[in-house]
């Protein structure tokens, strides 16, 4: 089923949406009580759920094996369109036992039907050459490759459909569905609308980035990532509260609105930079902001890769406008925050910090330098961390 909604035409053409809803809802929920169970991990909860909303149009279903052979080499459907990270759905080879093509089975979150999947085929699948070709490493040290090889060995691939949202909605305020905030774009008369994904706190550099775009588009989608993230990176209610705190005294509130984005991080980088721009296509943007190692981690992408990854696509292809910056900071002689392009001074005249470096200075309560990021953001992040760690202790 699709949905007719205003703005930018969805990555397909038709905006997915994959939610049943009233009896005939709860006819399903009734069946699928009786139907072979598949337990969904947490990435597979937050892909079931962007499917359903159609985040993830034009795709109906986790990814059957065509889809997924083309999209691992090649970083298309089978169909051709453009599409770059895989959304598959693993199982062990003993579920497999207790599933058959042609099969309608429930996808569950603990004792929780969420939805119901159609099985088209159930297929294996080179783990290896996924890794290589998607995250361009076999390390198991990279995140996103030591989740690839700890989940099953078979893919499970067909059509869905949501009947039961998952148990932990995390800030309803701001889940706002794709057909959600192409109403509101249109409601704010905005035509021109710029995405922005981020899995960290804001700095001053992210707000110069943000702004900078500002200036030729109607408004900004503050669109951070909330769903599954390594364990060191900053909690999503310590940013989510960062983000508000700047929001409030830093920005046009007519000109901005703030979302959550309910994925997992794969730490795909360039392949997820063009995964993350067609996604926010779907919730209505006509440009999203592409950082200089977008979506990467440690050291196992180029400098520019998430730039020239798009190179591979023709720009009707996309149908969303990426904009390029470069690596932005404050400058001491300059005075204000600016880019590798734009300042000539020497490094040792510039503010810059480590995701590690920001961290462990939080975790010792010491206040960001305010070149860095803006004092109350930083005061927003210690005690969001205290708070954080003090009731752990007190679990323990």
């Amino acid at each position: 089923m699709s949905i007719d909604t205003p703005g930018i035409t969805p990555h397909g053409g038709v905006l997915v949406d994959r939610v049943m809803r009233g009896t005939v809802r709860d006819a399903v929920r009734e069946r699928a009580a009786h139907m072979p169970r598949v337990v969904l991990g947490p990435m597979a909860v937050s892909d079931l759920e962007l499917l359903a909303v159609g985040a993830f149009s034009p795709l109906t279903g986790f990814m059957t094996r065509a889809d997924y052979e083309r999209v691992v080499r090649e970083m298309r459907l089978s169909n051709g369109l453009p599409w770059t990270v895989p959304v598959t759905l693993p199982i062990s080879r003993e579920v497999a036992e207790t599933v058959h093509e042609g099969q309608e089975v429930a996808l569950v979150e603990g004792d929780r039907v969420l939805a119901i999947m159609q099985v088209t085929e159930v297929y294996p699948y080179d783990k290896q050459l996924e890794a290589r070709e998607v995250y361009r490493t076999t390390e198991e040290a990279h995140p996103g490759v030591a989740r690839l090889y700890r989940q099953g060995d078979l893919l499970l691939g067909g059509e869905v459909w949501l009947v039961d949202w998952p148990a932990k909605q995390e800030f309803p305020e701001f889940r706002h569905t794709p057909a959600q905030t192409r109403r509101m774009f249109a409601r704010r008369g905005w035509r021109r609308i710029v995405g922005f994904q981020t899995r960290n706190p804001i700095h001053r550099a992210h707000e110069y980035i943000q702004k900078t775009a500002l200036e030729i588009v109607d408004g900004l989608f503050l669109h951070p990532l909330v769903g599954e993230t390594k364990a060191d990176d900053i909690p999503a209610d310590v940013r989510m509260a960062s983000y508000q705190e700047l929001l409030r005294d830093y920005y046009p509130a007519d000109r901005v609105i703030l979302g959550v984005f309910p994925a997992a991080m794969r730490y795909a980088g360039p392949r997820e930079a063009v995964f993350h721009a067609l996604c926010r296509k779907n919730y209505g943007c006509t440009h999203f902001i592409v950082g200089r190692d977008h979506a990467g981690v440690g050291k196992y992408y180029g400098t520019y890769d998430a730039h020239t990854i798009f190179e591979n696509f023709k720009p009707e292809e996309l149908g969303i406008t990426p904009l390029f910056f470069d690596h932005t900071f404050y400058c001491r002689k300059c005075g204000g925050i600016v880019s590798s392009k734009t300042c000539p001074h020497d490094p040792s005249d510039h503010v810059v910090l480590s995701g590690t470096q920001v961290r462990q200075m939080l975790e010792r309560g010491e206040p960001l330098p305010p070149e860095f990021t803006r004092p109350e953001v930083s005061r927003v992040l210690i005690e969001g961390l205290q708070a954080k760690r003090a009731n752990q202790d007190e679990e323990e």
